[in-house]
Order: C-alpha cells, then sequence, then structure tokens
C-alpha cells in the first residue's frame, strides 16, 4: 500500500469552495484523482481545480473554468509541491517558507485544462510531468441541423445555469455581464428564464453594462438588445472613468501579458470594481466567455499562424491551443482558453464574486466539439462567421421562446469605450514590459 507524503510535501492552496461538482463529494472526486485513472477523473461531473497524491506520485487536475498552478521548491531534506490558482500565492508561501529566492514566475506552471498532470516527488533532478486527457469529446457527432444543434448546445448551457442557481441562496440577486452580444445575451435569457421556471422573481436579475467615460457602443446595442425583448428594465449601466482602465492593474490581477487578454481583462476588472462599489454585498455574477472559443469565432485572418483548416481540423484548438505535447505549448501558461481563461477569473474571483461562463463547462463544450463545422461551411471563412449567431439564435428560440437579436461580434475592449487605442498600447512588447516591472519591483 502506498504510504502518503507528508502534508509537508504538498502544499494546495486552492480554495475547494471554489469547485463545483455535481455527482460526487469533493474527497470522492479527489479518490479518483489519486488513483492515476483519466478515465475516473472525465466521469466528474462539474468545474473544478483538484490535488491528490499516492506515494511520491501527485496528481493535479482542472476545468477551463478553474485556474491551477504549481510550484516545485528545493528544501533541504526533498522537494516541496506548492499548489495554488496564483502565482503571487505560489511567491508568499515561498517567502513564509524561508525560500522567497527560489522564485521566478516563469519556474511556475500551469496545469493545461482537461488534463491529469502527474507529478513525481523524487527530487533533482526533477522529472518531467505526464500528461493524460480526461476530457475526450467525440467530434462530428451531431446532424448538420443547426436548429437541432442549438437546441442542444444552448439547452446544455441553460442546464449549467440552473443548477448553479440551485446552489446559491434563495434570491440572491444575479448579475450578468451583459453587452447585447450573442454570447452575453443568450446568458441573460437563459438566467432570465430560469428563474422564470423555478418560481422566482425576476427582479433578482441585472445586466450589468460597462460604459468608460460615457462612450462605447455596447451600451446601446445592450439597451437595443433589452429593448426589443420589452427587457430593458434589467439594464444597469456601469460608467467608469478611463483612467480606471489600467493595463498594469490588468496584468497584475491575471499575472499575464498577452495583450488582448489583458484589454479584456482591465475591462472586466473595471465593471466588476464597479458592481462592487455599488453593490458592496453582491456576489453571483454570469458572463459568456467561451462561446466564441466554442463557435470557433475568431477572425483567423488577424492570426498569420492560423489557417481555417487549422481551425477546423484541430480538436478544440481555441480552447486549448496545440495541444501539451506541442513545441508551441508553455509550461508557465497552458495555451488557448486555457491560459486566457484567466481574463474573466482573476477580475470575478478578486473582486469576491462567484462567477460562472456556461460556454467553459465541459458538458456545453463536449456538444459544441460535436458540431459537424467543415459540413456547415464547407471551409468558407464567412460561413463560419455566421455559424455561431445561426446556433445561438435558434438555441436560445427553442429553449426560450425569445427570438434572441443578434449584432456583429465586438471584442470586450472595443465595445466599452468609443477609441480603444486611446487606452492600450499596440505594441505586445509594452506589456511584457510592465509584466516583467511588476515582478522585479515584488508587486505580484
Amino acid at each position: 500500500m502506498s504510504i502518503a507524503l507528508p502534508l509537508s510535501r504538498v502544499i494546495d492552496l486552492t480554495d475547494p469552495v471554489g469547485n463545483r461538482i455535481y455527482n460526487m463529494t469533493i474527497s470522492e472526486a479527489r479518490a479518483a484523482l489519486a488513483s492515476g485513472d483519466s478515465d475516473a477523473v472525465g466521469r466528474i461531473d462539474g468545474e473544478f481545480a483538484l490535488v491528490a497524491h499516492q506515494g511520491k506520485s501527485v496528481f493535479l487536475a482542472r476545468t477551463i473554468g478553474r485556474l491551477l498552478r504549481y510550484f516545485i521548491a528545493k528544501y533541504h531534506d526533498g522537494p516541496i509541491l506548492i499548489v495554488a490558482d496564483r502565482i503571487d500565492a505560489i511567491r508568499g508561501k515561498l517567502a513564509d517558507l524561508g525560500l522567497a529566492d527560489q522564485f521566478h514566475p516563469s519556474y511556475t506552471r500551469m496545469v493545461p485544462a482537461h488534463h491529469v498532470l502527474r507529478i513525481e516527488l523524487v527530487g533533482c533532478p526533477d522529472p518531467s510531468p505526464g500528461y493524460a486527457r480526461f476530457f475526450k469529446p467525440a467530434r462530428n457527432t451531431q446532424p448538420a441541423d443547426i436548429p437541432a444543434i442549438g437546441a442542444r448546445y444552448v439547452a446544455a448551457a441553460h442546464h449549467e445555469i440552473a443548477r448553479w442557481l440551485d446552489r446559491m441562496p434563495a434570491r440572491a440577486p444575479v448579475g450578468v455581464a451583459f453587452s447585447g452580444g450573442i454570447d452575453s445575451g443568450a446568458v441573460f435569457l437563459l438566467t432570465y428564464h430560469a428563474l422564470l421556471q423555478r418560481g422566482d422573481s425576476p427582479a433578482r436579475l441585472k445586466a450589468f453594462t460597462l460604459s468608460v467615460d460615457g462612450g462605447g457602443p455596447d451600451l446601446e446595442q445592450a439597451r437595443e438588445f433589452l429593448r426589443r425583448l420589452n427587457l430593458e428594465l434589467f439594464l444597469e449601466p456601469i460608467e467608469v472613468r478611463a483612467e480606471q482602465v489600467r493595463i498594469d492593474n490588468a496584468i497584475r490581477t491575471i499575472e499575464d501579458y498577452k495583450p488582448l487578454d489583458v484589454q479584456s481583462a482591465a475591462m472586466c476588472l473595471a465593471l466588476c470594481q464597479g458592481i462592487r462599489a455599488r453593490y458592496p454585498d453582491w456576489k453571483h455574477l454570469l458572463d459568456g466567455d467561451g462561446g466564441d472559443e466554442n463557435l470557433k469565432d475568431y477572425p483567423i485572418e488577424d492570426n498569420p499562424e492560423l489557417t481555417i483548416r487549422s481551425v477546423l481540423n484541430n480538436s478544440m484548438l481555441y480552447q486549448e491551443g496545440w495541444g501539451v505535447h506541442a513545441i508551441k505549448h508553455s509550461l508557465t501558461y497552458s495555451g488557448g482558453q486555457s491560459r486566457g481563461y484567466a481574463r474573466t477569473y482573476a477580475p470575478v474571483t478578486q473582486c469576491g464574486f462567484e462567477g460562472l461562463s456556461p460556454f467553459v463547462c465541459p458538458a456545453v463544450i463536449a456538444i459544441a466539439e460535436g458540431i459537424p463545422f467543415i459540413e456547415l461551411t464547407g471551409w468558407d471563412h464567412q460561413r463560419l462567421y455566421e455559424l455561431k449567431g445561426q446556433v445561438v439564435a435558434a438555441g436560445v428560440k427553442a429553449v426560450t421562446g425569445f427570438d434572441m437579436p443578434i449584432f456583429p461580434k465586438r471584442r470586450f475592449q472595443h465595445g466599452a469605450v468609443e477609441l480603444p487605442s486611446a487606452l492600450f498600447p499596440s505594441n505586445e512588447l509594452a506589456y511584457r514590459r510592465v509584466f516583467q516591472k511588476l515582478h522585479d519591483s515584488a508587486s505580484v
């Protein structure tokens, strides 16, 4: 029988309250992980970031909706593994242990979503971790029928919202980060519908829309979206000043430097801080992050590394990047939305909210992966970009009865302000320099 390492050898700083597991206890989920059986981990229903160990083998696993990082510290009698959702938490624990001189942000590692990561704590030299996929959605399993696809996809998102509502106190207020775009629009309408189905008052619900210096097209779009459905009373603008949107604050919050993620995080942080200032006790906040990844709705032309064939032929490319065994995979940051979800997770968490992005839940991603994208688009860019609106609108109609307005795609950082270029540097090096400066000054 394996003898567990002393607790001091594995320091788990993650908050178990952040796990949402619906078909077993946290202890049972950890036991499944400790078995090293990726299929057993794949049967865990929900969102989680888990740590377990047997003997000198340590296992870590996460879904996209939770972040998980680790660091192997050297001690006089052997290695110590520190696990947390944030780099600064790892740094703080090293300082507590008198090991701060071992820290560098690039020495931390991010657990890639949807994989069981196995580490052997055997001392120098540290062996490379092993990866076993636990989330294995089948591709191209659905008929090329947009209404049928939409009904399944949106029903799955609705199910995630409904059972999230089940876990919160009765009559607790619920907010949606809302731009009137396809994803936030669907989340708002599904939440509204779920509240009505439960017999709850929809007065619990607000649609929070960010506006910087009173500008940005999102506010008018959000108002028009709700006006068409006679739901405008739910709109609540959150107005902030431009000087409150700072990339250094965003970089410090998400602990990353990729420009588009930093820009999105800066807006998310401003929105969350604005809500928190107005409602000190507000806790529950939904958003639509993940919808673009699921329906592959990014302009391929903006990325010289991508072609429509690479996007449609590679499973979960936008969610996971090129894969854990690819040379492009970053050990420090993982890849795709597995890395990028920090743009939402970190601002929401740091501002004291319990968040849900239903489109990053495995059950929803699995249905999206079953869509026959090639058959529906014929490798045509424009047909691919139009597909998301068609699928989601059809699904919202099937689930809620609403004819959801569809507006052109626009990023968060482009919709909340009139001139994004006035707030954000265009040179990626500027973001890297801020990131490095924050670490050099011990501010992270």
